[in-house]
């Protein structure tokens, strides 16, 4: 049974805030003329070089960040890490653990329990990104856990002491990379100022150690992907 925690409202606001300013990192990774911006750079850890992993990680390295990808087989990321450029590393889960001030995990779910019991240590304190759904026809028994208990307390418990922030969890990931360069230089997306309302009011998009209970958004992965298809058209 997974333990309840009284929440702590500053610890929650903190993380969210993370969770806010990373996901902004990509949305806004560059201007429309591919030039990055000025913002502090941060090391990022990612574990599962998949669609997602990949799309995400190769963002944030045109943004300037240093990124350092990880899979049960490293020597397959050789032609990612070529192509991102002297900014992309590849190597092993514990390497990329050692690297990231931050980590991005994007696994199938049924991995999880298995990261947990391999890296939860070395994980212990970190920001971590979980952008996994479970998944039935993929994933097995531990998606009906999740159906019962919710995605993120089932996260934390597979990752305990891990400061958890469920992200780009919502969108394809051809999504991400369509409209990541849309912007002209000076502008914003409505999309972030969308995700910091959510974060405010919506427990389900940002959980944290102490949150006892988390459901999946009223809102589909599909209706989600429908209104940031909308919101970036009105750009």
């Amino acid at each position: 049974m997974v333990e309840h925690v009284p929440i702590d409202p500053r610890r929650r606001a903190l993380l969210s805030a993370a969770g806010v300013l990373i996901i902004e990192g990509v949305l806004l990774a560059t201007t429309a003329s591919g030039q990055t911006t000025s913002a502090p750079k941060m090391k990022i850890g990612v574990i599962g070089a998949g669609h997602i992993g990949g799309a995400i990680g190769g963002l944030w390295t045109k943004a300037g960040h240093p990124v350092f990808f990880s899979s049960r087989h490293p020597e397959a990321l050789q032609d990612l890490v070529a192509r991102l450029g002297p900014l992309a590393q590849a190597g092993t889960v514990d390497q990329a653990i050692a690297f990231g001030g931050v980590v991005l995990i994007a696994v199938p779910y049924g991995a999880l329990p298995q990261i947990g019991r391999d890296y939860s240590k070395s994980l212990a304190g970190k920001i971590v990104l979980d952008a996994n759904n479970a998944v039935a026809s993929r994933d097995g028994a531990i998606a009906e856990e999740v159906e019962r208990n919710g995605v993120g307390v089932t996260s934390q418990k597979y990752l305990p002491g891990a400061r958890l922030v469920r992200a780009f969890n919502t969108l394809n990931y051809m999504i991400f990379e369509r409209e990541a360069n849309r912007l002209p230089r000076g502008s914003r997306s409505r999309l972030p100022v969308m995700i910091r309302k959510q974060l405010r009011s919506r427990r389900d998009w940002c959980v944290m150690p102490g949150l006892t209970r988390w459901r999946s958004a009223n809102w589909s992965m599909r209706a989600a992907s429908s209104a940031a298809r909308r919101d970036m058209a009105r750009m």
